[in-house]
């Protein structure tokens, strides 16, 4: 049995996976799964506990990922005050364990995933053995990227997300320009993950270029978590200050899906993922994502032939670190 686990800012997800290791496979459907509320939680050690105690099943190999760098088998969890270090799991529960970026993890998954698994964008034109970039906008705005390696795809972390935000239209620069003295660095993440949407939002309303209506400011005043309340609005076109909100979210998730596919070169495709995409499908479909992911100048034509893909599987991740702890299974 493999212990695998997704590890965020706002949910841990902890699941059982039997190895069929006769073809190095994974069943995808767990023996046993379970969703924790990270921030409730003082360090995964005692998620993992509370997780055991109701695991019959003997534990062969444990891979997280998680939301944040790993450096030398060590890890600082971005939006929470947690360190994880890998060499102490396995002394405290007895098997081999591995971190790993949660975009490495997402990365990973990424040759595994089936069509079911994912909503196309753009269809474009794989070239066999070209790298793979994925960018999933959650908590935080992740980055990963694959590239190949003898005989299969090696995945690789990236913190691009942490990476200055450029603007590409004049609102956007002028949205630059109103949280820079306010922040001093302003990330992509800061504008184009799960805690950036109120920052989007905020600008537009403080520079007073939308009404927000009573009903809203409620609901937001009321919110633990100002995110989805706005994205809901927006996807149902309740209010037109969350409309614009998305939009411009939705213009700069395509631009630096476009610069990571330019810097990686993703010939083999880009995937998005996290908690967001799957949530705006219709309007990624027909909003202005794959404009702003294909308008890079004298690049442009190539940028239209690279295959766009949303992962639309929640557990993705999860199979990601599954497929991870198999290669420390013992034999």
């Amino acid at each position: 049995m493999l212990l695998a686990g997704d590890i965020g800012g706002t949910k841990t997800v902890l699941a059982l996976f039997d190895a069929q290791e006769s073809d190095a496979l994974i069943d995808r459907h767990p023996v046993l799964e379970r969703t924790f509320p990270s921030q409730q939680y003082h360090s995964l050690e005692l998620i993992i506990e509370e997780f055991l105690a109701e695991c019959p099943h003997h534990v062969s190999a444990g891979s997280f990922g998680v939301a944040g760098p790993v450096v030398g088998g060590r890890a600082q969890v971005t939006n929470l005050p947690w360190v994880i270090e890998a060499d102490d799991l396995a002394a405290r529960f007895g098997f081999g364990v591995h971190l790993l970026n949660d975009l490495e993890a997402l990365a990973t998954a990424v040759p595994h995933l089936e069509r079911t698994d994912l909503v196309t964008l753009n269809e474009g034109e794989v070239v066999e053995h070209g790298a793979i970039g994925v960018i999933a906008p959650g908590t935080g705005l992740g980055e990963g990227f694959l590239v190949w390696h003898a005989r299969g795809y090696v995945s690789y972390p990236s913190e691009g997300g942490h990476c200055a935000f450029g603007p590409t239209t004049p609102l956007q620069l002028e949205m630059l320009n109103y949280w820079l003295p306010r922040m001093g660095h302003v990330s992509y993440e800061r504008l184009c993950s799960g805690i950036g949407i109120p920052n989007v939002y905020s600008f537009l309303r403080q520079t007073g270029r939308f009404e927000e209506p009573q009903w809203l400011r409620d609901a937001l005043a009321e919110a633990a978590d100002l995110t989805p309340v706005i994205v809901r609005a927006a996807v149902s076109r309740e209010a037109d200050i969350c409309v614009a909100t998305l939009e411009l979210f939705m213009e700069i998730l395509g631009d630096q899906a476009g610069n990571l596919a330019l810097t990686v070169l993703a010939t083999g495709g880009m995937y998005l993922g996290g908690g967001i995409p799957g949530r705006i499908l219709p309007q990624l479909q027909q909003g202005p994502f794959m404009k702003f992911f294909r308008d890079k100048g004298r690049f442009s034509e190539m940028m239209g032939r690279i295959p766009v893909h949303v992962i639309y599987n929640p557990k993705a991740a999860l199979y990601g670190t599954a497929y991870d702890a198999l290669s420390l299974s013992p034999a």
